[in-house]
């Protein structure tokens, strides 16, 4: 049988079944984007004419990482907002609120670069504007969830506690975009690029768009993938508006369930955290993000431990940092064991699960790709085990591969990135990306940017407006 690709390599981790699903000395059969066998090397040869062998002879192979929530934008102010406590006002703002369309484009880019470098294969962008978004997924062939803005609310300061105006006229017009974008988007790309219906969180919308959304939404079989009472400014707006904290009223009106991806959770308690999970809505634990800007780390263990899907996502740039799975990794396994005050809470090989099968069911995605299995779409990454990171490697009495990739791997080890059997990445360099380019483009738009952001930045005057005073910046 003819067949477009042949991968072989001594190690797999198919993710199959409950743990890694780990093979040894096996080959993986692809054609036309698909998985079609996966089994010994020495049977594969006899069975298969490949156009293209790849004989990985110093790799292991897994499905491609799934970050499952990010903002790829504001990855252009990547380093402004850190170690400090009003995140969104005193960190974020002054950047934000003088940022272009084009800074915001190349803040995206620069977040694809990251994130396809270390092994990302499916991004689940937020955000809006996205046409431009949706058009470099399909040109560099990663697999994207996307997610239009659907909000009420202005855009503009508010005062500690101060109810937020809700504009139906405003709340109109994203709902529309998110229905055009749908239109233009939903299955393109080879079915690559799915749209999802985005409103922004319990506070931002209000009962009759939420329910309006949610309608729509169901009629197009697509998920709603929203921020879940993310922090104490969502759960003070909820009570203030409607005496209940968000998840209790998301409940009230019938919106926890299986076509919910909930965000962050971050102002939960294992509690509510459990009532979302056997609600059958999933969610996204941004670990990195949350522990940066809030000091808080979710309660992802609590909602796993109710039965519900997790997925691991990198939020934005600006809140932790980088778009990176193999950081999200070992911080949820680090805050997870922090959290519980066990060592045992969070293995590093439930963690891997989260980045790929796990992660993958959490979205919506579990019958496509999150495992090396027979039907499934052609999503792979191999590692380079002779890094420094990957050595030494020990396969008795215990395999030592899985935690190192989770506690010690760092992204660089991926030589190699695939969607649908197409190659991605290779060797670091993300191909239909002008690296060099987009390094260039940066420099200018960060002078610009900061010297726009300067006044308001030292007007607010936050901790690091002081950090550059005191000469500790």
């Amino acid at each position: 049988m003819k067949v477009d690709t042949i991968i072989k390599a001594p190690h797999f981790f198919t993710m199959a079944g409950e743990g890694v699903g780990y093979r040894s000395g096996a080959a993986l059969v692809v054609d036309r984007g698909r998985i079609v066998d996966l089994a010994e090397a020495a049977a594969v040869d006899g069975r298969y004419q490949a156009e293209e062998t790849l004989a990985l002879d110093h790799h292991a192979v897994l499905p491609g990482l799934i970050d499952a929530h990010m903002h790829l934008g504001l990855c252009i102010m990547r380093g402004l907002a850190q170690d400090v406590r009003n995140w969104m006002m005193e960190g974020i703002h002054p950047f934000e609120a003088v940022a272009s369309r084009k800074d915001h484009e190349l803040g995206a880019r620069l977040a694809m670069m990251e994130t396809i470098q270390a092994g990302t294969t499916t991004l689940g962008e937020w955000g809006g504007d996205l046409d431009g978004t949706c058009a470099e997924f399909a040109r560099l062939g990663v697999r994207g969830n996307v997610t239009q803005i659907i909000r009420e609310v202005e855009r503009r300061a508010y005062g500690p506690g101060e109810l937020y105006l809700f504009n139906p006229d405003l709340g109109r017009t994203y709902l529309q975009r998110n229905l055009e974008l749908f239109d233009r988007w939903h299955g393109k790309a080879d079915g690559r690029i799915r749209i999802l219906f985005g409103p922004q969180a319990a506070d931002f919308v209000g009962r009759e768009l939420l329910l309006e959304t949610r309608r729509l939404a169901k009629e197009r079989n697509a998920l709603i993938h929203m921020h879940v009472q993310q922090g104490d400014r969502e759960t003070h707006q909820t009570l203030g508006r409607y005496g209940q904290r968000p998840i209790a009223w998301l409940k009230e009106i019938g919106y926890l369930d299986e076509s919910l991806i909930a965000v962050h959770l971050t102002d939960a308690d294992d509690q509510e955290a459990a009532v979302v999970a056997r609600s059958g809505a999933s969610m996204v634990a941004c670990v990195s993000a949350i522990t940066v800007i809030d000091g808080i780390v979710p309660p992802f263990p609590a909602f796993q431990a109710a039965g519900g899907r997790c997925g691991l996502g990198s939020d934005q740039a600006a809140g932790n940092n980088n778009h990176n799975m193999f950081n999200e990794m070992k911080l949820a396994c680090l805050m997870g064991k922090v959290r519980q005050r066990d060592p045992e809470v969070m293995p590093c090989w439930r963690a891997l699960r989260m980045a790929t099968i796990e992660g993958a069911q959490a979205i919506g995605l579990g019958d496509l790709i999150g495992s090396l299995e027979v039907g499934k779409r052609a999503d792979f990454i191999a590692v380079d085990l002779t890094r420094p990171t990957m050595l030494p490697v020990f396969t008795g009495p215990m395999r030592n591969i899985v935690p190192n990739l989770v506690y010690s791997a760092r992204g660089g080890e991926v030589a190699l990135s695939v969607v649908d059997g197409r190659t991605i990445m290779k060797d670091g360099r993300v191909l239909g990306l002008d690296q060099d380019q987009l390094v260039a483009e940066l420099a200018v738009s960060a002078g610009e940017l900061g010297g726009r952001a300067g006044e308001a930045f030292r007007k607010i005057h936050g901790p690091n407006a002081k950090f550059m005073e005191e000469g500790k910046l």
